[in-house]
């Protein structure tokens, strides 16, 4: 038998190792998010132009991508509904939907100021820049405005 030194603290070499493939791992897991590029894309049951249409989006609609296969994504959108979509109608475009039922579009980040618009569920926006929990959108018909992140998709 021989006599071998028992290891009490893993060395740091491996403690910088496991960092990197922890860090690694992380990042190529982290939710890829798109946006459609036209009206009327179709969502389907599945990654094929025969599958069943579930559900119809409009341009700029955001998505979140979740596999893979072929020139078709599986997608899942801002109330968790599933489905397929072909990659030809997918943007790198990141855009966010009002996920709270109404939101206050306000002038600066923060509640204390001026209210410019209410806008409603399902409203899609162009972001601009954040500061703290608030982020600085702009919609499609040129309004600008601030609105508090957890009321948005995705944050």
């Amino acid at each position: 038998m021989t006599n071998a030194r028992p290891l009490s603290r893993p060395a740091p070499f491996f403690i910088l190792l496991g960092a990197t493939l922890f860090l690694l791992a992380s990042t190529a897991f982290a939710a890829e998010h798109v946006s459609v590029l036209k009206n009327g894309a179709n969502i389907r049951s599945g990654p094929d132009t025969k599958k069943e249409i579930l559900w119809i989006v409009f341009k700029g609609f955001p998505l979140q991508v979740n596999a893979r296969k072929g020139k078709w994504a599986q997608v899942v959108d801002f109330d968790g509904d599933k489905g397929w979509i072909t990659t030809d109608l997918l943007a790198k475009k990141k855009t966010l939907i009002v996920k709270a039922d109404t939101a206050n579009l306000r002038v600066g980040a923060g509640k204390d100021y001026e209210i410019v618009a209410s806008v409603k569920r399902g409203v899609v926006f162009k972001p601009l820049t954040t500061q703290g929990d608030w982020v600085k959108v702009k919609h499609a018909d040129g309004t600008t405005g601030w609105i508090l992140s957890k009321l948005l998709w995705p944050n």
